[in-house]
């Protein structure tokens, strides 16, 4: 099995109480994933995230539907969550997410180490599925700060164990 690692780092303009419940959100998902991929969320929302929670989505990659499940494997709010796949289109799906505290804004920080299924025969399409991945990663890069910056409608409950 070849791992491969995609990484990227953007900094966002809002403080760390604001931008970890976004992403302790799993609605967010949702939102800041390319709608072309037509990702729904189908475990039931609103979902309480911890070490363990398991969520179940859908979405169409070529205009092949299927399923992705996902298990979050470590909650450390509000610096870090790691979420893998536990069913899906990847071998290995292992994406962390850390979150650090810079001035007045927090450095977001994504690791994905993914590997494809049908070693070897499935390595053919390995480079253009880490240019879907850098593309999915570039389109929350432009979206996610915008999201951060919409004024809330209601406060958000922080996450269990948050705190700043």
């Amino acid at each position: 099995m070849r791992v491969r690692t995609f990484a990227t780092r953007i900094l966002l303009r809002h403080s760390l109480d604001r931008v970890f419940p976004f992403f302790a959100d799993a609605a967010n998902l949702e939102r800041i994933t390319p709608p072309a991929l037509h990702f729904r969320i189908l475990t039931p929302l609103p979902i309480p995230m911890g070490a363990g929670t398991i969520i179940d989505y859908r979405l169409r990659l070529f205009g092949i539907p299927f399923g992705w499940t996902t298990r979050i494997a470590v909650w450390e709010p509000p610096r870090r969550f790691v979420d893998e796949q536990i069913r899906g289109p990847y071998r290995l799906w292992l994406h962390t997410h850390t979150f650090e505290p810079c001035g007045g804004g927090v450095w977001m920080e994504d690791r994905v180490q993914w590997a494809l299924p049908l070693y070897p025969v499935g390595e053919w399409a390995g480079p253009g599925i880490g240019a879907l991945i850098a593309w999915i990663f570039r389109y929350r890069a432009r979206t996610i700060p915008r999201l951060l910056a919409a004024p809330c409608t209601e406060p958000a409950a922080p996450p269990p164990g948050f705190s700043a």
